[in-house]
């Protein structure tokens, strides 16, 4: 039997469940003076936040999908969204599993427990298209996360109004 790199079964393998936390995404950014692009994400019942580094192209894939633009032509991650219904195969949700030497890692949870290893940047892009919940390991929040002091949530205020004003093409490098 074939089996893709990156794609483990659920049954059989022994995987141990780990603690995870949903997670909702605030928006992505642009990090000065590098220009980096950054996915802020919020854990539900918390209070932790999660930035993750992301690259320009996942940024508008995220920021399109979350200001409802529609691209003429489907994108990488819509196409993937077409491609999951059509097998029906359908996106459970996206956990980011762990946090190896400063790269976060992720897994997609299709169908009946089919795990597929993807980038945390895409697996958000790709949840956000097809409503599933996004979650983390709670071992990477304790590793990662940051909690926002109340002074300091002026500043995520801030940059929600950023978010309300930047257009996916402030992100094409």
């Amino acid at each position: 039997m074939y089996r893709a790199e990156g794609v483990r079964c659920g049954v059989g393998d022994n995987d141990t469940e780990a603690a995870v936390r949903e997670l909702s995404v605030v928006g992505v950014r642009v990090e000065l003076p590098g220009n980096q692009p950054i996915v802020l994400l919020r854990e539900v019942e918390g209070d932790r936040y999660l930035p993750i580094w992301i690259g320009a192209v996942e940024a508008t894939a995220i920021a399109y999908e979350q200001q409802g633009v529609k691209p003429t032509r489907p994108l990488t991650h819509d196409l993937l969204r077409d491609v999951l219904a059509a097998l029906e195969a359908p996106l459970q949700a996206v956990e980011i599993t762990e946090l190896k030497e400063n790269v976060f890692f992720a897994d997609l949870l299709l169908g009946d427990g089919v795990r597929v290893s993807a980038r945390p940047s895409d697996s958000i892009a790709l949840a956000l298209r097809v409503g599933a919940p996004i979650r983390c390991a709670d071992e990477v929040l304790s590793e990662a996360g940051i909690v926002i002091p109340d002074e300091q949530e002026d500043e995520v205020e801030k940059f929600r109004e950023f978010l309300d004003q930047v257009s996916p093409e402030d992100f094409a490098g």
